[in-house]
Formats: C-alpha cells, structure tokens, sequence
C-alpha cells in the first residue's frame, strides 16, 4: 500500500471513531440530566444503535455493493449525518431528540463497514496492514473522550448541571463533517456486485449461516451470544451516568481506559487462545462482565474507586476474550462458503437481536430502581447484570464441549 493511502485511511479511521466517541459514551448522562429521560426512554434512544445494526446490512447489501463507490456513500452519509448531530445539539426533550438520534443511528452503522471495506479494498495483505490503521479508529475514540474531560470539562459536575454535555454533538457534528468532505478524496472502491445480479435477503442478512445452528456446540455459543449482551447493554446505558452520578472526576476520561486496555488485551488474546482454547478464553470473558459489575455494585468515587478504575480496565477483557474470540470461533466453523454469512449472522443476532433486548432490560431495571429523590439504587442496578453474566456462565460451562482446535490465525 502506498504511504498516502496508508495516510489517508488512518485519518479515515481516526475520525469515524473520534465522532462516535465524542457524543456516544456521554449520551446516557445527557439524556437523563438536560432532557430529563426516564429509564425505558434511554433504552429507546440506545435501541436506535440496535435499529442500525439490523438495517445496516440493507444500506450496504442494496446500495453500497451495487451502486456507488463506498467513499462517495461514506461521504454522503456523514455529511447528512453533521445535519443531524446539529439538531440533535438544538433539541430540548426527549420526544424531539429521538426521530433525530434513531435517523442518526440508521445512516452511521453502515459506516462501519464502509471504512472497512474502503481499507480492505486498498490491501494486499490485510493481515499485516489492517490493524496498524484501525488502531486509529481506537485512538480517535481515547482523544474524544480525553478532550470531554480534560480539555472542556464538560462532563464535570459544574459542566453537567450548566447542560454542557450538549455540545458533544456539536463536537460530533464537526467531526462528521470533516469526514463527510474527506471521504470524497479517499481511494476509490467501486462496488463488487453487478446490478443484474439477484439481490437474496438471505445473505443481507447472512440468514444462510443458520444451517450453522444444526452443531449444537455452535448453537450454544450463538444464543451465549445474544445472553451476554443483555449485561452488554447497561454498560453502554449507564457506565457514564454512574461514574458522573456518584461523583467521580472526569468520568468521560476515565472511561478511555477501556479503550486502552483493549488495544493491550487484543494483543495478548492470541497467547492466550493458543495457550488454553477457545472455550476457557470465552469464559474468561464472560467472567469478566460479572465481575467488572459487581465491583461498580461495590465500589465508590472515594476510598473505593479503584474498584472503579478496575472495573472499567476490564472492558479489554469483556469484549476481546468473548466478541473477538467469537468471531475467530465463527470464522472455523462457518467454512469457505458461509464465512460472510456467518459473521454476518452473529453481528445481527449480537448488535442487532441482544442489545436490543439488553437495552429494553436495562432501562426497566434502571426505572425500577429510581429512588424517591431521583437518585438510584446503584448497586442493585449492576448486581442484576452481574448475576446475567454469571448464568450465562455457568450454562456455557456446562453445556459447550467443542473440542474442535481454532486456529487463531483466521481472525
């Protein structure tokens, strides 16, 4: 790969994830505090993520793969998207904030794949090329989260009462359309489909993969996989307005140490899948998210918040051992002809199918546990996910008994 491409897609990827970060991680805590949100209507706005995951696949299947050059649709869709994020900035309650949020959510989660797809088509061996770039998307997402806290204050106790935290997406929204316009001088990547060929909802969706279910080993692991993001989804929901609600410092800051810590266990999960298999990596992970939720049951701003600092740290774990895991695990199983349809499956039965039950879960437990003077039961909140976490658990111990050898080289 030339240098300017190898330039111009870490940029690509820097940005993407820098506007993900800059309004994502903070959205529970703005919804609650400026547009006064209860627990079941953070659980709709969160769900908007699910709704894109589940439509993504059309935007790229229907459009991107047939019609357009993926930079130019890419391009298209974050310009739209800065449109967007400016009314979601301007929006006073929670009835108007969410045709907006959810339009957002619908044309941002192809834009996932559309960088992927735009780095992949522009490598020889993507083996070696592609992680030195995505990495960026990573740092993008650390360096919204560091100029939240650190820089304009925004998530600190003053900033939040001042209604601060609506200039996320006003920080979003810029960033959106930066790489809106630089999406237009990106390398081409025409599409891979003929528009005379025959469009099959079944591969959209990768519905072809089902005969997968047929192993019943491969049939435990999918609806593991739909369980465990139902505790998935209350870290996403509640982490920030925990951290900022009980008081601890720079929370939007301190949640960044989740994304370090999976670029150092990403680095480390093969070692570890080599060392002990694909089953006791998965459980380690699963094990993770019980335990990072009993110590936010446990743990507080002051003497404790290392328990804290502990808990968000394990992010690297929760979603490397079991999601990256899973993907290679997939990946073996699924063979030649359904590799695509199989990932596809998962990422449908996990971000699409799980998290939208998670979220649903989420919200009525957050509801249920909302205290007289507004405040909440906080550990009771993160005891349930933690005790989801730890069933799911057990019954993936007890039930899952591939002794199939993975190959972590197929990732």
């Amino acid at each position: 790969m030339i240098k300017s491409n190898r330039i111009k897609l870490s940029v690509m990827m820097f940005l993407e994830f820098f506007i993900w970060g800059s309004w994502f991680v903070t959205l529970g805590t703005f919804i609650i505090n400026n547009l006064h949100a209860s627990g079941s209507q953070s659980a709709a706005v969160f769900s908007t993520q699910s709704w894109g995951a589940i439509i993504a696949p059309f935007i790229i299947g229907l459009i991107a793969d047939r019609y357009f050059n993926a930079e130019k649709i890419l391009g298209i869709l974050h310009l739209i998207g800065a449109i967007l994020m400016y009314q979601m900035y301007q929006a006073e309650d929670i009835t108007k904030f969410y045709p907006y949020v959810l339009s957002y959510m619908i044309l941002f989660m192809p834009t996932l794949a559309l960088v992927n797809s735009v780095s992949f088509n522009q490598m020889t061996d993507p083996e070696k090329e592609f992680s030195p770039i995505r990495v960026w998307g990573t740092i993008g997402w650390i360096v919204a989260g560091l100029l939240i806290s650190y820089v304009y204050h925004w998530d600190s106790t003053g900033g939040i009462s001042a209604g601060s935290l609506k200039y996320t997406f006003l920080m979003a929204g810029i960033g959106s359309l930066v790489l809106g316009l630089f999406s237009f001088t990106l390398p081409a990547t025409p599409p891979k489909v003929s528009t005379n060929e025959k469009v099959k909802i079944s591969e959209i969706l990768g519905l072809d993969a089902l005969k997968l279910l047929k192993d019943k080993n491969f049939a435990i692991f999918f609806v593991s996989s739909i369980l465990i993001c139902i505790p998935l989804a209350f870290y996403y929901q509640n982490a920030n307005p925990f951290l900022s609600n009980i008081g601890l410092d720079n929370p939007t800051g301190k949640m960044t140490i989740g994304q370090m810590s999976e670029v150092l266990f990403l680095l480390l999960l093969p070692v570890f899948f080599t060392r002990f298999g694909f089953k006791k990596t998965i459980l380690v992970g699963m094990l993770a998210w019980a335990v990072r939720y009993a110590l936010f049951a446990y743990g507080n701003a002051d003497n404790l918040s290392f328990m804290l600092i502990i808990g968000i740290a394990l992010h690297g774990v929760c979603y490397d051992f079991f999601f990256v895991s899973g993907q290679i695990y997939t990946n073996s199983k699924a063979g030649e002809r359904y590799k695509s349809a199989a990932q596809g499956l998962i990422t449908l039965a996990t971000y699409g199918i799980g998290m939208l039950i998670g979220f649903e879960v989420a919200g009525k437990i957050t509801d249920t546990y909302k205290l007289a003077d507004s405040s909440f039961d906080w550990k009771m909140i993160w005891i349930i996910p933690a005790g989801i976490a730890a069933v799911v658990f057990i019954l993936f111990a007890l039930f899952f008994n591939d002794k199939q050898k993975v190959e972590v080289e197929k990732i």
